[in-house]
């Protein structure tokens, strides 16, 4: 996949569901069932994890996985050939940290990371340790070859830096829906309304997608009705990895949960649509 990132479309017309999981977890062929069987539940964008060995914005479900994928052999080589080797039209955003990006290749610096990724089909990035003052390469390399460039928005975001990460971004916003790092909650944080509020404000036509504790349909269409362009789960899904790993169950099985799971959260994100049509008439 080559030209033009396809991360806009997946926007187009109705909430988006964005699922994470982390490539490798908790083996190389499983992951890949997983990540198929998201698409075929109707996933518009699927955030893919690099593993890295310091994820510091991930809570313990995350990082456990991270591990599992590491120890099965997950490297930044098979990452890329993971990608290639997925049978899915879904557009990919990688999701890792930036020590992986800037020391890949013969040259230190980010383009030839951002390179080889877009050869491979990947649309976009998330770094989230990566400062918006330090983000100048990156987002040049993405220019340079097509690729989105996607900001983390927290609910203490200043506005100052809130308008320097819309004027960074492309492709969409992530939108912190809590402080703290990520995992599955029982409920929506309250400060997601304002936070979506704060970004409209700065007029930007960037979709706005919501992330950090989403587990459910209730949750999914609370935040699209909310005014969320979509919605990024990833701790739920890789609760139903976890535990189809340590309990041994067969591929298949976990792979017919990850979807069922991600359809529910689809069929949340399209109500809450109709919730927010509806409250507008």
């Amino acid at each position: 996949m080559s030209g033009q990132s396809h991360i806009p479309a997946a926007f187009d017309g109705e909430p988006a569901f964005v699922p994470y999981l982390a490539a490798g977890d908790p083996n190389y062929e499983a992951s890949l069932e997983y990540v198929e069987a998201l698409e075929r539940a109707g996933a518009d964008c699927i955030e893919l994890g690099l593993p890295f060995s310091e994820p510091i914005a991930e809570g313990p479900t995350i990082q456990q996985a991270v591990v599992r994928a590491l120890e099965g052999g997950m490297t930044v080589e098979r990452y890329f050939e993971f990608v290639s080797e997925l049978d899915v039209d879904t557009p990919l955003v990688c999701m890792t940290y930036y020590n992986l990006i800037y020391r890949y290749g013969d040259e230190e610096g980010p383009e030839p990371f951002v390179e080889r990724a877009a050869e491979e089909g990947i649309d976009g990035f998330v770094v989230p340790d990566l400062p918006a003052e330090e983000a100048g390469p990156l987002r040049e390399a993405c220019d340079e070859h097509g690729r989105d460039l996607v900001s983390i928005v927290a609910p203490t975001t200043g506005e100052e830096r809130l308008q320097r990460l819309v004027d960074l971004s492309s492709g969409y916003l992530y939108i912190q829906a809590r402080l703290g790092v990520t995992g599955a909650r029982a409920s929506v944080s309250d400060r997601t309304s304002e936070s979506l509020a704060r970004v409209a404000e700065t007029g930007t036509d960037l979709p706005r997608a919501v992330g950090f504790g989403i587990s459910s349909f209730e949750q999914a269409r609370d935040v699209i009705a909310a005014g969320a362009d979509g919605v990024i789960v990833g701790s739920a899904l890789v609760d139903i990895v976890a535990e189809g790993h340590e309990t041994d169950r067969p591929v298949a099985e976990t792979a017919a949960e990850l979807e069922e799971l991600g359809r529910e959260l689809k069929e949340g994100a399209l109500a809450g649509a109709e919730t927010e049509a509806s409250q507008a008439d």
